[in-house]
């Protein structure tokens, strides 16, 4: 007589289910697990196949199998692909707050009856009573809590309600197996699930975090404009690929999306605002190509399954290596390409951190160690990979990154640090292993805050034994005493810096170490952020032909040069060499009708340079960018076309004169023209006016500073000499 083993159970049950025979690493191990009634968890990165683990032992076992889930739009999409495998819609069911009474008498119908075998439910509908005593009448054959990362305080998507769980497994009354699944969780994680959904006995699956086919990087974060610009570069880069924006907030989701449409990318916004319709229609044309690019929140991408996501790029930050982890995760699910782009400056942490100010004081000492963490991640210099594996418990060896992150791509150059790692870990022990890392920089430092001066710190041997190097130094030498197994961080206590056994013997006996220093993204932001003038780019041959070419043409029409042109506009052409109308009117400054009227002579010189020069024109192309026609742009301007007074229109709009006098003058330098007679009638007198106006006429710059200083003796105020400049601009340049 054949003996049937469970393995051959499993395989058969997974090629009549699905269709398949071969399993991805530890699904088949982790199935049986659960066959033999055993508490299971498993953590397996986004890709790895966590759904088959519950959802093939639920239709081979006796009774309905609950998954408890926390999204309603993961629920319907993990039903809907359970009936395609299946000639029986009932076989899988949710139940939660979207469905009427009649659909819910249906669903509790079809349980009863034994047809439907997977149920998936939001912890929130487990907490009524009537579905706990209906659940306490059938067969329940285990329960999965996916997202169980959901549960722990420390995890990066806390849900509360997760934390009752256990209790009400217990109300239905049974000894019912538990399988806990999530694709992200460090080691405190982990406990956390364990301890509170009470496993006993527990099987553990930890697959690898590490996803090989992602390449990853992380790009200083300079002004909007520079940003987007190199954002779309990427994106030009792949085109026709499917790519996911992550940013912080509503506004920038739609300001992004609409600068992508102008630009031929076909993209949309995703956002909790939105209403779910439009989110709905949104998520399905994603899937269904449709869409190339979201921009979204992080209200986007749970339960996504979709497999040829070529590049997710982070435009803010994310609030916690978790999150990072989990929304970057979302590429290359079929193992194919996947690219990862995050932009950082300190400013977005900054901003994370106003968050926290009214947070009860336990989630802000959190918060503010999350967040530490994925600053360090952005600064290091070592292989990202690694530093990602460490940050889950994992080891790894750097060398088979393979130069897929920017560290290991482009490698900074290593300095020695043997005396000061030997330094930073005598500071440590010096302190009682006390303190995290932002305390110990600032007292190798020698820094007298009023922390270490009240602690006393500065009596201390060791204070300030490192007061010759930076921040930046001593960050990148605990950082990597991290990495070496040297020094670990103590999560329970809000990453305290502790000795291991490593680092204890260091201190007897020092060796050499080499270590890359951490990125200065203050530096590299402010190299992105300079003017252009201030740049290599800038073309400085061409820029003395442009300057030359507006003077001449200035002196034919009798007028100042920079009328026809501002020097910030020629600065943008001797960068980007536009040789068409439609580049010239993308250039700062230009609009299309200022095109019309000015630009051809300057397209004429610019293609006739670069051919004679043999100029390869930049990969860094002008971004078209959405026409500015902000809802206080054309109030200003339809209450100008009113005649209204313009100190009314200041206060209508809740803005300064100053302000108001930005907002005029930007509207005219795009191009467009104003008549503020009525206003500059009323206000001022005739020989100020003449006055002005005839210095503009023969002034070689536009400058109001410059203005103020030349007519000092006429008795006349700047607000004066904005308002003739904005009249005298908008006649003559427009």
């Amino acid at each position: 007589m054949e003996i049937v083993t469970i393995k051959d159970q499993v395989q058969e049950a997974a090629k009549k289910y699905f269709g398949f025979d071969k399993f991805k690493g530890n699904q088949e191990a982790i199935i049986q697990s659960v066959l033999r009634g055993k508490d299971t968890f498993v953590i397996m990165p986004t890709g790895g196949g966590k759904s088959l683990c519950y959802q093939l032992p639920a239709l081979m076992m006796d009774g309905t199998a609950i998954v408890i889930s926390p999204l309603i739009a993961l629920m319907k999409n993990q039903v809907d692909s359970i009936r395609g495998y299946s000639d029986n819609d009932d076989v899988a069911h949710f139940l939660n707050s979207s469905l009427t009474k009649v659909q819910i008498k249906k669903v509790k119908q079809d349980i009863v009856d034994g047809t439907t075998k997977i149920l998936f439910v939001a912890p929130e509908t487990l907490t009524k009573e009537e579905n706990i005593n209906f659940f306490r009448q059938v067969k329940i054959s285990f329960v999965a809590v996916d997202e169980a990362h959901c549960i722990s305080e420390w995890g990066h998507d806390f849900r509360p309600e997760y934390r009752r769980i256990r209790t009400m497994i217990t109300d239905i009354g049974r000894d019912i197996p538990i399988i806990a699944l999530t694709a992200t969780a460090t080691p405190k994680v982990q406990s956390d699930i364990i301890k509170n959904l009470h496993m006993q006995e527990v099987n553990r699956f930890v697959s690898s975090f590490n996803r090989d086919n992602l390449y990853y990087e992380v790009r200083p974060k300079g002004k909007k404009e520079q940003t987007i610009k190199s954002i779309v570069q990427i994106i030009k880069g792949m085109p026709g690929k499917s790519g996911i924006i992550y940013v912080q907030s509503r506004k920038s989701t739609e300001e992004i999306a609409s600068i992508l449409k102008v630009n031929d990318i076909n993209a949309a916004p995703y956002h909790a605002g939105l209403d779910a319709k439009t989110r709905s229609k949104t998520q399905d044309d994603f899937l269904m190509e449709e869409i190339d690019v979201i921009v979204a929140t992080i209200a986007f991408g749970m339960g996504i399954d979709k497999p040829d996501v070529r590049f997710v790029i982070h435009y803010d930050i994310a609030k916690s290596i978790e999150n990072y982890y989990q929304e970057t995760g979302r590429a290359g699910r079929d193992g194919l390409e996947g690219n990862c782009y995050a932009f950082y400056s300190y400013k977005d942490i900054l901003r994370l951190e106003k968050f926290l100010r009214d947070k009860p004081v336990a989630e802000r000492l959190m918060g503010t160690q999350l967040m530490q963490e994925i600053m360090a991640y952005a600064e290091t210099t070592a292989c990202r990979r690694q530093f990602l594996l460490h940050y889950f418990g994992e080891t790894y060896d750097v060398e088979e990154c393979n130069k897929m992150c920017d560290n290991c791509r482009h490698p900074k150059e290593k300095i020695e640090v043997q005396e000061q790692m030997s330094q930073a870990l005598r500071t440590i022990e010096e302190l009682n292993e006390n303190y995290g890392i932002k305390l110990l920089v600032e007292f190798l430092q020698g820094k007298k805050t009023k922390e270490l001066v009240d602690y006393r710190f500065d009596q201390k041997p060791l204070f300030g034994v490192g007061k010759d190097k930076d921040g930046i130094f001593w960050n990148s030498v605990l950082r990597q005493g991290i990495l070496n197994n040297l020094l670990y961080r103590d999560i329970e206590n809000y990453g305290l810096l502790k000795l291991t056994d490593a680092g204890r013997a260091y201190i007897e006996k020092p060796y050499s170490m080499q270590i890359p220093m951490n990125h200065n993204f203050d530096e590299e932001t402010a190299e992105l952020d300079e003017p252009l003038g201030k740049t290599a780019v800038l073309d400085a041959a061409l820029m003395k032909l442009l300057k030359d070419l507006r003077k001449t043409i200035a002196k034919s029409k009798g007028i100042p040069p920079f009328v026809i042109f501002q020097d910030p506009s020629l600065e943008d052409m001797a960068a980007h060499y536009p040789i068409t109308m439609d580049e010239m009117a993308n250039i700062t400054g230009v609009s299309k009708g200022k095109a019309i009227r000015y630009a051809r002579p300057f397209i004429d010189l610019i293609k006739e340079y670069v051919e004679a020069n043999d100029i390869d024109r930049p990969s860094d192309f002008v971004v078209k960018q959405v026409a500015n026609r902000s809802k206080i742009k054309v109030g200003i301007i339809q209450s100008i076309d009113r005649k209204i007074p313009l100190d009314d229109i200041a206060s209508s709009n809740n803005i300064s004169m100053e302000e108001l006098m930005e907002e005029l003058d930007a509207i005219v330098i795009s191009g467009t023209k104003l008549n503020i007679d009525y206003y500059i009638e009323e206000n001022l007198d005739e020989y100020s006016k003449d006055d002005i106006y005839d210095y503009f006429s023969e002034a070689e710059t536009d400058s109001v500073d410059v203005a103020l200083e030349e007519l000092a003796e006429d008795d006349i105020t700047k607000e004066e000499i904005q308002l003739i400049r904005i009249k005298f601009l908008s006649e003559l340049a427009n």
